[in-house]
């Protein structure tokens, strides 16, 4: 059992990674204290030109921004979830394509936990864009546990919270903390993000810090702009809210006891007595 504090940062990233950045490092100054800071999906720029972002991607090893967070952590002695970061994969077999990957780095600025989205967001929630992450993307193909001195955590992204078999297996092998770093849109975000996030607090008996994009993001010539739900939270294994960041960029907090972990899996324990079943398929 631990107890500590956790930060989310909401903001709005944009195009360039410098400015961005800047935002970045104003609130970690004003969650000082945190024992664990997390920033949202595409964390250091969202950027909507699609050949910029493949020609201006960095292998995870050249990543200034990466080596910038890493000093952040150090400097505020604390675990730094980097959200996820837009790099350029080591594998060929991806073809070109980028790596959405979160990173969980330690107080010493090393890499606790690595993670490649699983799900690509490949949609149309009617607020007149069309998202295609395959066409940029190649998916990661393992989840992905970091052990810590806060406790166990489960590494995921965004559009991974409507897969809840994931954050299944994540509690089983012993997840005790669920990140889902989020650029969640707007629209969908009013209709599914508290109930998406609740119920996979509850379902799995953990807690779950979701940092997310708040705002209107750059657009490009001629397109929709983008605009992100914000809403930033922090759930209890019980379903209950603890933090809410609204819709407003800022730094929201809340204090976790991982002993409630145990208690909420003792009182309910579905994670641990799910059965495995066949489908039999019948008519009329």
């Amino acid at each position: 059992m631990t107890i500590f504090t956790v930060a989310n940062l909401q903001y709005t990233a944009t195009a360039h990674e410098d400015e961005t950045m800047a935002i970045i490092r104003d609130l970690i100054k004003q969650a000082a204290g945190a024992d664990l800071i997390c920033l949202p999906e595409c964390a250091t720029r969202m950027d909507p030109d699609k050949a910029r972002l493949l020609d201006g991607a960095d292998h995870e090893a050249e990543s200034q921004s990466l080596e910038e967070l890493k000093s952040l952590a150090r400097e505020a002695s604390c675990y730094l979830s980097a959200g996820s970061i837009i790099l350029r994969h080591d594998e060929p077999s991806t073809r070109g394509k980028l790596a959405n990957r979160s990173l969980l780095i330690t107080p010493e600025g090393q890499i606790a936990g690595r993670y490649d989205k699983l799900h690509m967001f490949d949609a149309d929630v009617g607020d007149g864009r069309r998202y295609d992450e395959s066409a940029l993307y190649a998916p990661g193909d393992k989840a992905v546990l970091a052990t810590t001195a806060l406790g166990v955590i489960g590494m995921t992204i965004c559009y991974d919270l409507r897969f809840p078999h994931l954050y299944q297996a994540l509690g089983q092998a012993g997840a005790e903390v669920m990140l889902v770093p989020s650029a969640f849109t707007k629209a969908s975000g009013e209709a599914h993000w508290h109930s998406l996030l609740r119920a996979r607090a509850i379902e799995t008996g953990s807690f779950v810090i979701a940092a997310a994009q708040t705002g209107t993001h750059d657009a490009g010539p001629g397109a929709t702009a983008r605009q992100t739900y914000g809403h930033s939270l922090i759930i209890n294994p019980w379903g209950e809210v603890l933090a809410d960041g609204g819709d407003a960029p800022g730094v929201t907090m809340a204090r976790i006891d991982t002993g409630a972990v145990e208690r909420a899996r003792q009182s309910i324990p579905a994670i641990t007595t799910a059965r495995a079943f066949t489908l039999e398929k019948m008519s009329g």
